[in-house]
């Protein structure tokens, strides 16, 4: 019977190359044991550079250092051989024996197998989404639902106290462009007609807005035409002067009633948001209120407090930021000559909230904010905080293909493919893979049609096929699945099975470098390198034989298999279904 692994395969390595620095050279402070897996297996399980780096310390030619380590390794049942390769590398080999005993730590582990406590329990906020509710979540959007969805998961596999939170833009101009975008519409209904801006929300879901707003309340936030339009300057000349001339007046003709309209237009677009994502399953511990930070005086006193530090200066009647003494390539706004605060001083406030929450906070953010992260994490220093508690993930915009045609986005037109009919028409395992199935800050075009195929080229099919066909093999067998972790693994001696193995054991440092790296596509990568060694085993192999000995053996290793894809297509948000 297989004996349990007291330790994972890398830390058993690293725990050999310190034992024998320890018996070489008492005396000298160790560096950290930094093992990788050579690409190509001849040259070991893993390798170590640790004689490179100790060559400067020890005034010794690394080759030299590195064989005077290998001769002082522990001896070790496990161990098949050590060896020094190239510049001073060293190479460890282990026995097929050691290999074997992941399968039985996959299959007691269960799912908590890949999970470890290399976060420490720290306190981490992933802030992800955050659109500005003033339209349906389009095909964009889901990347970085489905990557911050995908981060939380993975941070939380490696010990972190994770919180996932929505920042609701609910205090800005674009909150109120969509409360006169569906207040015009709403007066077309009450037959007061006045020109639509073009640059207003012109999508259909304004209309149905519009609709519920008069069914509800009738005719009772209708004002003439003529007071609305008055002295408002030409959309042609000054669009945007026009809109905000437009807002102005419906603020002063509606009084109080402009807030029910504003409220109705903002719950009514969370409320859709909040329902597309539990839908693709992407649910969050907090929707933040911007307005919040201004009810609570947070805004307020993160701007006295930068004046208080000297790091704010007026100018043309309005407050800025020192941002350029923090790394940043101009001076910012955090206060305009009519006394308004900008979007900045309330994500100043915001951060500072963060941090006061949580030991990292991570944001999510488009890949066009680039420059928006020097006066962030300049601002956080100003106020006496560590900028570096602040990380920041950028994404870039997924672009559509349908038909091999690209399809355009624009959120005030109207003119865009919403996640809704995204997830409709591919699903939603589908839409969640490929939008992690490449680095987050890399392009990605969106295939509708390669999603939707039923063939090997598709990764997502490809992997939850692994998984059935282990289910399948369950059902021909039809025994004991509980008592495969107890069963002789020593008949799974070849190639494929030795490939699979090393495969499985390298399953919590796929956790581990994606968790370091804020890369849940390296979970995606993994999770397809293990389903095509599997399909080839399965291709190549007879798993249920005549010998019951070899069938249990292949069966636990398939089992095994089967419970690392579904953990890690559960990282992803990803389905395991047991037929296909």
């Amino acid at each position: 019977m297989p004996q349990a692994r007291t330790t994972d395969a890398k830390t058993f390595c690293a725990q050999l190359i310190q034992t024998a620095l320890a018996a070489a050279w008492p005396d000298a402070a160790p560096p950290a044991i930094a093992l990788d897996r050579p690409k190509d297996p001849r040259h070991g399980d893993y390798a170590c550079n640790v004689a490179l780096q100790l060559a400067k310390t020890l005034k010794r030619p690394p080759r030299e250092i590195a064989a005077t380590i290998v001769a002082a390794l522990p001896p070790s049942p496990y161990l098949e051989k050590a060896e020094v390769a190239g510049a001073g590398f060293i190479n460890l080999f282990l026995k097929r024996e050691f290999k074997q005993l992941i399968v039985k730590e996959v299959l007691e582990g269960a799912q908590a197998f890949g999970r470890h406590a290399a976060g420490g329990g720290k306190r981490v906020q992933v802030e992800f989404v955050s659109a500005n509710p003033t339209g349906p979540l389009h095909v964009g959007h889901g990347r970085g639902a489905a990557y911050g969805a995908s981060l939380a998961n993975v941070l939380s596999a490696a010990g972190y106290e994770v919180a996932r939170e929505y920042y609701v833009n609910d205090a800005g101009r674009q909150m109120d462009i969509l409360a006169l975008s569906t207040w015009l519409r709403y007066l077309e209904i009450a037959g007061e007609n006045v020109p639509f801006p073009p640059n207003a929300y012109r999508g259909d879901y304004v209309r149905a807005m519009a609709r519920g707003l008069f069914d509800a309340k009738g005719a009772r936030y209708a004002r003439r035409a003529s007071d609305i339009v008055k002295d408002v300057p030409s959309v042609a000349d000054e669009p945007e002067a026009h809109l905000d001339a437009l807002i102005a007046h419906a603020k002063a003709l509606l009084g109080a009633d402009y807030e029910e309209i504003h409220g109705h237009a903002l719950n009514e677009q969370l409320t859709d948001c909040r329902d597309d994502l539990t839908q693709f399953g992407v649910t969050f511990d907090e929707w933040f209120s911007e307005r919040s930070l201004y009810d609570s005086g947070a805004v307020e006193r993160a701007v006295a407090k930068l004046t208080q530090a000297g790091h704010l200066y007026e100018k043309d009647g309005a407050k800025w930021f020192r941002s350029t003494a923090f790394g940043d390539e101009k001076d910012r706004v955090v206060q305009r000559e009519n006394g308004q605060y900008t979007y900045f001083a309330s994500d100043i406030a915001y951060h500072v909230n963060k941090l006061e929450r949580f030991d990292i906070a991570i944001d999510v953010w488009g890949a066009d904010h680039h420059g928006y992260i020097p006066r962030v994490k300049g601002a956080l220093e100003a106020m006496g905080l560590d900028r570096e508690r602040l990380a920041v993930a950028l994404v870039q915009f997924a672009v559509l293909y349908r038909n091999g045609e690209k399809v355009s986005m624009s959120t005030r037109s109207g003119e865009f493919v919403t996640l809704r009919e995204l997830r409709f028409e591919v699903g939603n395992d589908a839409a969640r893979f490929f939008y992690v199935l490449r680095k987050s800050d890399q392009h990605l075009d969106f295939d509708l049609d390669l999603a939707k195929s039923q063939t090997n080229e598709n990764p997502v099919y490809y992997i939850q096929y692994a998984h059935a066909r282990v289910c399948s093999l369950h059902e021909q067998w039809d025994g004991d699945a509980a008592g495969l972790a107890k069963v002789d693994l020593s008949p799974l001696q070849s190639e494929h099975e030795l490939a699979l193995m090393e495969k499985l054991a390298a399953y919590p440092e796929a956790v581990e470098a994606a968790a370091r790296d804020y890369a849940p596509h390296l979970i995606a990568f993994y999770l397809k390198d293990l389903a095509g060694d599997f399909h080839s085993y399965y291709n190549a192999t007879r798993i249920l034989v005549a010998e019951e000995n070899v069938t249990l053996a292949r069966l636990a290793l398939a089992t095994a298999v089967r419970q690392v894809l579904r953990n890690g297509l559960a990282l992803l948000g990803v389905s395991a279904p047991e037929r296909m």
